[in-house]
């Protein structure tokens, strides 16, 4: 019989190994900028237009996040690599000049850059364990023609590394449903 030990070890094998789409959640809680990447975004509605994503923790970014009563979910390109990397590392650095940063009129940290962002405004919780799963109407989209067109190449995270994925036509395509 396999442990539970051994059931979470392989849990978290599967899960590192599964491609994840990431992005860069941004806020402003008590007057300080907030960020770090998701790799949980997904849709939830259209009508209203929502999404869900995860946090493992509640304490840390984590915790300032489940604070925000509003956030921008960057999703990232080529160009933006780098600065995945720093904010997915603990020790990596946050809004930095060189990293291009604003402000939103709305108050939130704003990678001008950046191919496409959600303006999101959470509207519900769920704990489970020490993660949390947030339910989050998106109140406004922005996204470059290059972005909406499909001609920016996609970045994944797939065991703790970042890979791009160039634009065009995918390797295969689903099988018949005959």
């Amino acid at each position: 019989m396999v442990s539970q030990s051994e059931q979470v070890d392989d849990f978290r094998t599967v899960f590192r190994h599964h491609p994840a789409g990431v992005v860069l959640i941004t806020a402003t809680v008590e007057d300080q900028p907030v960020g770090l990447i998701l790799s949980s975004l997904s849709s939830l509605a259209i009508d209203p237009m929502a999404v869900s994503f995860s946090l493992a923790k509640s304490t840390g970014r984590p915790g300032q996040i489940l604070k925000a009563e509003s956030c921008l979910v960057h999703f990232l390109g080529p160009d933006e690599v780098d600065i995945a990397r720093e904010f997915a590392a603990r020790d990596g650095r946050h809004f930095t000049d060189k990293q291009g940063w604003t402000t939103a009129p709305t108050g939130e940290p704003l990678l001008a850059g950046a191919p496409a962002v959600l303006r999101i405004r959470p509207v519900g919780t769920v704990p489970v364990g020490p993660a949390t799963l947030v339910a989050a109407e998106v109140v406004e989209v922005t996204a470059s023609p290059e972005m909406l067109a499909g001609a920016l190449p996609r970045l994944f995270y797939v065991d703790r590394t970042f890979y791009l994925r160039p634009s065009g036509t995918p390797e295969s395509s689903a099988p018949d449903e005959g």
